[in-house]
């Protein structure tokens, strides 16, 4: 262990009580462990606080030792932004999983960094409420991480992006500074909203502990439909024509190319909803309040849609179970993915209007390198979200043709996993030289040492730090 690591524990050794400091033997292979199966650096100690002073008092004095710090929450990232470089120790918040009892008159929830996903979710529910943000990871999948990348999910298009929820925030400075925002006002115009620093920054800026959530009341209907259709265009046509008719009754809006639903078809365990061969499946949501008129109308201009000639086929959910059943098959996609070695993976948006023009010559580009290339795509089409996916003998070309189509299309190269180490050299693409200077200057006027998640989203030169 280095003299440095060593004297980082004496100085926290009283501050953090049991269970609080790991080093040497003591430290878990699950810390280095990343999603996209590129392991990290072991770290020599773990800083495992379990509330705000802790972190505090482990920040101070890693900036007092010029110590870089990785935040690690579920260690659900896909860009790297929790895996753990040469040098770095880690501040584990997995033991700061504690949650408010919710507030039902300001329909909002108090959650400590560590709590899941799904724990707000299910005491949201628990109160007659519900929290508009859901993902495939919500059970390890962490509130600090999902502020911390503006996480969006499936309800986007109803709900918006994590920003949307977070009514407050506590957070720590790199040099220990404590910054709480927790009285949920919806209208606080007393000053900067020092929250919003801290939202989609990827832990650059300071180290969120609490937030207070906005909660949303419960649907009393909830329907989906899963649909087949020719093309793309076909599916942009459905989107407007729900949201015409519609209106914010439209909660989700699901989309997955072929041949991806034919290779899902070919090993599911469940019965597929309608057969593979179509060009463009998309799967719909409403939720509403009321029952009694909710499904019929969106049974309606589904079956416009039919008459129209803009759906060849559709499955509408008649129970609490088939609805379920709907979205298992959207969430099998992950399962059929996740087991194809070797396969790329990119969260890109993009405007609707170029969507298509995009996919195209993306997709022709790809070929001419790779002829026997496979690529998968699925996504939020309600929101321009998509996830491609590449199989291909040289990966580095795959990246580059998507991501400078992406900037040709005016599109961003991370919708929702935030950009880490994998995604930096790419971010110049979509951001102007004058926007990554601006983020830099913060940065250095926040984390001078420049200990906090050190080389995430960009690199950080010594002329940018303070003298």
């Amino acid at each position: 262990m280095s003299p440095e690591t060593q004297q980082l524990l004496s100085a926290l050794d009283s501050r953090l009580g049991a269970g609080g400091l790991l080093a040497g033997p003591e430290v878990d292979q699950r810390y280095r462990d990343d999603p996209d199966g590129m392991l990290g650096a072991l770290p020599e100690a773990v800083l495992r606080p379990r509330d705000t002073e802790g972190v505090a008092a482990a920040l101070a004095a890693c900036n007092d030792l010029g110590q870089p710090i990785v935040v690690q929450g579920g260690r659900t990232s896909l860009a790297g932004a929790a895996r753990v470089q040469p040098g770095e120790v880690v501040l584990s918040l997995e033991r700061m999983t504690g949650l408010a009892v919710p507030d039902r008159q300001a329909a909002s929830i108090v959650a400590e960094a560590g709590a899941t996903l799904q724990a707000v979710q299910e005491a949201a529910d628990g109160a007659g409420l519900m929290f508009g943000v859901d993902i495939g990871a919500r059970g390890s999948a962490t509130i600090g991480g999902n502020v911390a990348t503006n996480a969006g999910g499936i309800r986007v298009l109803r709900y918006g992006m994590y920003r949307a929820q977070v009514l407050g925030l506590e957070a720590v400075l790199a040099d220990g500074s404590v910054l709480t925002s927790l009285k949920g006002l919806p209208k606080d115009n007393s000053g900067y909203d020092l929250s919003q620093l801290f939202i989609g920054t990827e832990g650059t800026l300071g180290v969120v502990t609490r937030a207070a959530l906005r909660l949303h009341p419960k649907p009393a209907s909830e329907v989906n439909a899963f649909c087949a259709l020719s093309s793309l265009d076909a599916a942009i046509a459905l989107l407007g024509l729900l949201r015409q008719k519609l209106g914010p009754l439209l909660s989700a809006y699901e989309v997955n190319f072929a041949p991806l639903y034919d290779l899902m078809v070919a090993s599911m365990a469940m019965p597929a909803p309608l057969p593979a061969g179509s060009p463009v499946y998309v799967l719909a949501e409403i939720q509403g309040n009321e029952p009694e008129r909710d499904g019929e109308r969106f049974a309606e201009v589904l079956m416009q849609a039919v008459e129209d000639g803009v759906i060849d086929d559709v499955v509408v959910s008649q129970s609490p179970r088939e609805f379920r059943a709907l979205w298992d098959v959207r969430e099998d996609a992950n399962r059929v993915l996740f087991s194809i070695k070797g396969l790329i993976g990119v969260d890109i948006s993009i405007p609707l209007a170029r969507m298509g023009t995009f996919l195209e010559e993306a997709d022709a580009a790809i070929h001419a390198i790779d002829p026997g290339a496979d690529i998968y795509v699925f996504g939020h089409l309600g929101d321009g979200n998509l996830h491609y996916q590449v199989l291909t003998v040289d990966p580095a070309a795959a990246y580059d043709i998507v991501y400078r189509g992406v900037a040709a299309a005016g599109g961003g190269v991370s919708a929702e996993h935030g950009i880490g180490l994998d995604k930096k050299k790419w971010l110049h693409l979509v951001r102007s030289d004058a926007e990554i200077a601006t983020m830099r200057r913060l940065k250095a006027a926040l984390d001078p040492r420049n200990i906090l998640n050190r080389g995430r989203v960009f690199d950080l030169g010594p002329s940018a730090l303070p003298r």
